[in-house]
């Protein structure tokens, strides 16, 4: 059979100019198809099965790190030296959070408490619970702080309640005990003469309070009305401003919870979550595109103000007193006990807090605070939240306990929240580079 050359011509022509049609077409369309299907996804809605589920039941594991600064020197530190460190760890934890007493609103808001639990994994573990560790006893030398002030005769009492308890200003416990509590009848007496210095009577453990209880009252946007509202907290524990700080921006509740934010995230943009842990809202900056597992991410990471002084950084002023910058005064949340937060090793913070304290080495890699997070979705990729407990020691005049300990901000430990997997096995996996941004355009591709 003959072929029809100008016909065959024609056909060819037509559905060239159709694909090109059609592909002009999902150039335009598609990323609106995209959009679209996000935003129904991103709404938090128990119709979005999936999607809803995954914010109700977080379905990646996460994992508490910490570790420990041993104290080599507690006699030469009585003496007034240098104190000397040791980190142990890390001791990992399991964490387990679900969501409950989950109530939506009419205003397109929902309310709920967020339970959490952690267990022991000795398979990740360098030690035991069972690893006995010697830090600052915060009884006595953060009662010894608080009560600097008062008329030597009652500081005189103080102190020969310590030595009838048979505490010291050190306290040499296991991990288990440190952590999760131990028990104390000094605890018991300075509930009775100091109320409100400490969360519960009879036991004392660092993270006691954080095990088996819930973050409180979280009150946030669904995204019904507004996909950028998504995610952002209306109110924690009924409150829309904390009334820990001097200023009201620093009692703002700014950003989401923590876990995720709302999509289409670009460079310009910031991670704002308020942490109930920090006692205030944190805000982390965008440092530099990547990939993870071929994914594209953003990169972002806690700016050096965020800790920083009032003298360093005006609107932290209301953070304050302040000491050094890098250092978070959280006492006024933390029952006036003398407690800062800082990030890991005094990272980011006044170099002089290196010099009072010998054994710490501060880097980005290891102590940095990041977020890998995938633009499009506002879903975190990767996570590594590092944060340091230390307390302000000195000597005080009638509390023999403190013998002639120089004035020191003393780390007790930190630790590290993070996505399964770890933030080393994430370095191997993550590609970052510094200008490349190919990360919205290959979603549209």
């Amino acid at each position: 059979m003959a072929v029809n050359a100008p016909r065959v011509a024609l056909v060819f022509i037509v559905a060239g100019v159709l694909v090109l049609v059609f592909g002009t077409v999902l150039v335009f369309v598609g990323p609106l198809v995209i959009d679209d299907q996000v935003v129904k996804n991103t709404v938090i809605d128990p119709k979005n099965e999936v999607s809803y589920t995954m914010w109700k039941d977080v379905p990646v594991p996460f994992f508490m790190s910490v570790y420990f600064f041993h104290i080599l020197n507690p006699k030469e530190i009585l003496s007034g030296e240098k104190p000397v460190v040791q980190q142990k760890g890390p001791y990992v934890y399991r964490k387990h959070i679900q969501k409950n007493n989950i109530t939506f609103h009419p205003n397109n808001t929902v309310s709920y408490k967020e339970y959490r639990s952690y267990n022991f994994e000795p398979s990740m573990s360098v030690g035991n619970e069972s690893d006995v560790i010697t830090i600052p006893n915060m009884l006595v030398l953060g009662a010894a702080v608080m009560l600097e002030n008062l008329p030597i005769p009652v500081r005189l009492i103080i102190s020969i309640a310590f030595k009838s308890f048979k505490e010291g200003p050190f306290l040499t416990k296991t991990v288990g005990e440190l952590m999760w509590g131990y028990d104390s009848q000094l605890v018991e007496f300075l509930s009775k003469y100091l109320p409100g210095m400490l969360p519960a009577s009879g036991k004392f453990g660092l993270f006691a309070e954080i095990n088996n209880t819930d973050t409180g009252l979280f009150t946030i946007f669904t995204g019904r009305d507004d996909i950028r509202k998504v995610h952002k907290v209306d109110s924690w524990n009924g409150l829309t401003n904390l009334k820990y700080w001097r200023t009201p921006q620093c009692n703002m509740i700014n950003g989401t919870a923590g876990q995720l934010w709302p999509p289409f995230i670009t460079k310009e943009r910031t991670l704002p979550f308020y942490s109930p842990d920090a006692c205030r809202s944190l805000e982390f900056v965008y440092q530099r595109s990547g990939t993870f597992k071929g994914i594209p991410l953003y990169r972002y990471v806690a700016p050096k103000t965020m800790f920083a002084n009032g003298t360093e950084y005006a609107p932290n002023e209301g953070f304050c007193p302040c000491r050094q910058s890098g250092l978070l005064n959280v006492s006024s949340c933390r029952y006036n006990s003398p407690v800062f937060i800082s990030q890991p090793h005094f990272f980011n913070a006044d170099p002089v807090l290196l010099d009072y304290v010998r054994g710490l080495h501060p880097s980005e890699e290891e102590h940095g605070l990041f977020i890998d997070i995938h633009p499009l979705s506002g879903v975190p990729l990767n996570v590594a939240i590092r944060l340091q407990l230390n307390l302000l020691m000195k000597r005080v005049e009638g509390i023999t306990e403190t013998g002639r300990i120089s004035e020191v901000v003393m780390p007790m430990i930190w630790f590290e929240e993070k996505c399964e997997g770890g933030t080393k096995a994430a370095g191997n996996r993550t590609s970052l580079t510094e200008d490349q941004d190919p990360l919205l355009q290959d979603e549209m591709d």
